[in-house]
């Protein structure tokens, strides 16, 4: 779940996987892998992609929060 409302706010806001994954200071891969849920999201990694995306890091953990911010970024 936190995978997935991560990827639905990058779309949203536009930003590249290779961005995220640069800012993370890990491969492409690497990042597709987290994106996938094959591998486990860290609270550090969590908050590097939060301020990368200028939200907090709360909004991931609520799928109500994070279809508000998406419908923020759209209307904006």
């Amino acid at each position: 779940m936190i995978h997935e409302n991560v990827e639905k706010v990058r779309v949203a806001k536009g930003i590249t996987k290779t961005h995220i994954a640069s800012k993370l200071q890990m491969s492409l891969q690497g990042y597709r892998h987290i994106t996938s849920g094959d591998v486990r999201l860290d609270v550090e990694r969590l908050k590097i992609i939060a301020n990368v995306l200028n939200v907090s890091p709360a909004i991931f953990f609520d799928n109500k929060l994070t279809e508000s911010v998406i419908k923020e970024i759209k209307t904006v």
